[in-house]
């Protein structure tokens, strides 16, 4: 940005972009859900008038495209890149270009842009379109290989961790809270002895959706972590009330339980439940690292 267009002010960059016929949503990402800050008049045509202002990021696009390409967008946010997603909104194909903004001496992007681009239509255009979006996916592959648990598509250990440095960072600037929630499967290991390890690979990985399906918003992430007494599905989660937490994990205990996986030799039940534990952060109280909040959950 140049020296000139450092000094305009705010009302009139607003202007420009309420002026833009392509839709914009810019959000703050360096503060706790991302408060979106800015949108268009074309934004708000798209969403179908919703309110944007002030909500959580995460919120406004999985109200508008659906939870799945939401978690992209989160997961986008947090690396800190440029990304692009195929979205078909009312029947029309766009191209969702998310884009960091960043600040003269800012080593991250306090802002994240998102511009809604129409596919045009034509032979010529849609074979332009159809390799952007083969690209798109390849690209989306490759990434997902390195930072999804093959077994159970959760986070892998290390990509839970990056995704926790990151929010640790955030809350510590903002004051807020973070929380962790582990999952062990009761009796697993009696589960593997009886039905043997791709039994055991295809109850985990239920397991695992089973927590995604409960999990609030997309800021929510969850990731599996193999420790000496097993595998742990961890949930990283921004609430802040102790008793909205153990309430949450209650709600996922229950949702396990009621896949209704058979487990002859549990002690706890006929079926496949969990058991939890939880520990609460305040990250500019701490002062300690992230992974050091994590070992204290796996240790307690």
């Amino acid at each position: 940005m140049s020296a000139a267009l450092r000094t305009v002010q705010p009302e009139v960059l607003e202007q420009l972009v309420q002026g833009l016929a392509e839709p914009v949503v810019v959000a703050r990402v360096d503060r706790p859900d991302w408060p979106v800050v800015l949108s268009n008049g074309a934004f708000a045509t798209l969403s179908g008038n919703k309110p944007a202002a002030g909500r959580p990021l995460a919120d406004v696009m999985e109200q508008l495209i659906g939870r799945e390409l939401a978690l992209e967008v989160s997961e986008t946010v947090r690396s800190g890149h440029e990304n692009a997603l195929p979205v078909e909104l009312a029947r029309r194909e766009y191209l969702l270009v998310l884009k960091p903004l960043t600040l003269p001496g800012d080593n991250r992007a306090r802002y994240f842009a998102g511009y809604w681009r129409r596919v045009p239509a034509g032979p010529a255009a849609a074979t332009d379109a159809e390799l952007q979006q083969a690209l798109i996916r390849a690209r989306r592959r490759l990434r997902d290989l390195s930072r999804d648990d093959p077994v159970t598509g959760l986070l892998t250990e290390a990509a839970f961790s990056e995704v926790l440095a990151h929010d640790w960072a955030v809350a510590a600037r903002e004051k807020s809270r973070l929380a962790l929630i582990a999952f062990s499967l009761d009796d697993f290991a009696a589960y593997v002895e009886v039905f043997g390890r791709h039994a055991s690979d295809s109850c985990l990985r239920r397991v695992a959706q089973a927590i995604r399906r409960c999990l609030k918003r997309a800021s929510d992430v969850a990731g599996r972590i193999s420790t000496p007494d097993g595998d742990l599905l961890v949930v990283l989660s921004h609430a802040s009330e102790e008793a909205g937490v153990q309430a949450f994990a209650e709600r996922i205990a229950t949702a396990v339980r009621e896949l209704g996986i058979h487990h002859p030799r549990s002690k706890v039940a006929r079926f496949v439940t969990v058991s939890s534990r939880t520990a609460f952060a305040e990250p500019h109280a701490e002062g300690a690292r992230s992974d050091r909040f994590l070992e204290r959950l796996l240790q307690a």
